[in-house]
């Protein structure tokens, strides 16, 4: 397996503006997820200034989004591993992504497996290929999930179908995906990466602190209960207000 140059890098990131194009640079090894990609990851999405209010994020080639944490990295003892007196996991870091605080769309451009399917689910937003696979398998290889799969994947497809998935190790197809609401839309494959940046332009052209906090303000109501939401939005856009 080829090792990262600086001519052949694990991660490409293109600034358009407000916009940035992240996309994981390993087609040969179906964009897993090494410990070079990961440090890479964190890096750039905690490097991103105030001139980037949205990230795509996808990967390289037709193939795979991400099929996982990289095995054979893993298997000599040297891939990516939280801490065993961590206090924090994956999920809470979301991969490296949460250091940024604007928008993440994933382009999901094929296969979204395990710790793939929970790098998608890190973003905020899924566009995907009608060509794109889900699936997770932590059942086969006898592993726990430690980032979103147990905790957001039954809100958004039904603590059943988020069980099938989990416990069969199962891939299901693109438009299972959105019938299901896992992805928001399906693109023909030559026209996702199109889709996602435009999405991403419609999404920069907005004041960046109105975006930020409207995007936080979602996430922080989604645990909540009904009525604790509709408190916590009040509170928020009060202070907003007083802020702004």
């Amino acid at each position: 397996m080829s090792e990262p140059t600086p001519q052949n890098p694990v991660l490409t990131v293109c600034i358009e503006g407000p916009v940035a194009v992240v996309t994981i640079n390993r087609p040969e090894a179906m964009n897993s997820l090494s410990r070079a990609v990961f440090e890479e990851l964190e890096k750039a999405f905690a490097g991103f200034g105030e001139e980037v209010l949205v990230a795509v994020l996808t990967g390289a080639g037709e193939r795979a989004f991400c099929a996982g944490l990289d095995m054979k990295e893993m298997a000599s003892g040297e891939g990516i591993t939280a801490p065993s007196d961590a206090t924090i996991g994956f999920g809470h870091t979301r991969f490296g992504l949460a250091a940024f605080k604007g928008v993440v769309i994933g382009a999901i451009n094929g296969v979204a497996v395990a710790g793939g399917l929970e790098l998608a689910l890190c973003c905020d937003i899924r566009i995907a290929s009608t060509t794109a696979r889900f699936g997770d398998a932590h059942s086969r290889v006898g592993l726990l999930p430690g980032a979103l799969l147990s905790s957001l994947l039954p809100h958004l497809i039904g603590v059943s179908r988020a069980k099938e998935m989990a416990l069969s190790s199962r891939l299901i197809d693109a438009a299972t995906a959105e019938r299901w609401g896992l992805v928001n839309r399906l693109v023909e494959p030559a026209e996702l990466l199109n889709e996602a940046k435009a999405l991403a332009h419609d999404i920069a052209k907005h004041d960046r602190k109105i975006i930020v906090a409207y995007n936080a303000l979602i996430d922080d109501n989604f645990g909540m209960t009904y009525k604790d939401a509709i408190d916590n939005e009040f509170h928020a856009s009060k202070a907003f207000e007083a802020h702004h």
